[in-house]
């Protein structure tokens, strides 16, 4: 097959932003590789020159999620106008309101039982991006006493569990009273884990 003669990038864009729009119209299931193809123009035969199949995309249409995320924090990483415990609870919220996005699109379809190998990588790489600015917002924390955590190694290890549960809690569509009562959980044992004064953590969605 002749290599196409677009810009790589531009092309693959083009391909998950036409494949999110239809997982949204469409459903993660009810999208085909023909869809997305005719949706684009294009032949089948140009499209798994970039993509060998649906599931590949929803990796790379998470990917870029990911990395959208991680700029957010990367932002507010240095920021002297935010407290540690600010941005240990803007961390969290930006994953979870990510989580959210598309109702719950593809937070659905990476829950699938087809897709749980995607799973458990994406959850891995989200747990290894997000060390160095948890480990830096703890250390953060106990320099100006806001923090106490003696291990900020293992503190910021039982904040990413509690994160994986919340993002759960969000893939089961629990009732708003239910969410609620975890979301309070999850900021006191947060700030149970960090050694943090009771009402300094603040997840919001």
């Amino acid at each position: 097959m002749a290599r196409p003669s677009q810009d790589p990038r531009i092309r693959i864009a083009e391909i998950l932003d036409t494949t999110e729009n239809l997982f949204t119209i469409k459903g993660y299931h009810g999208t085909t590789i023909s869809d997305i193809a005719k949706k684009m123009g294009v032949t089948q035969g140009m499209f798994y020159y970039y993509f060998k199949s649906k599931e590949q995309i929803l990796e790379a249409l998470l990917n870029r999620h990911i990395s959208s995320f991680i700029s957010d924090i990367k932002d507010m990483t240095h920021s002297r106008n935010i407290s540690p415990a600010e941005k240990m609870s803007l961390m969290i919220s930006i994953v979870l309101k990510d989580a959210c996005v598309k109702d719950q699109l593809l937070l659905q379809a990476v829950y699938d039982e087809e897709n749980l190998k995607i799973r458990d990588r994406i959850a891995r790489q989200i747990k290894i991006l997000l060390v160095p600015y948890g480990l830096k917002f703890i250390e953060e924390g106990n320099q100006t006493k806001l923090f106490n955590a003696i291990t900020p190694q293992t503190s910021l290890n039982y904040i990413l569990i509690i994160l994986e549960f919340l993002v759960e809690t969000l893939y089961e569509k629990v009732s708003e009273e239910t969410l609620s009562e975890r979301l309070k959980m999850a900021e006191a044992l947060i700030e149970k884990a960090l050694g943090a004064q009771e009402g300094t953590i603040h997840i919001s969605l």
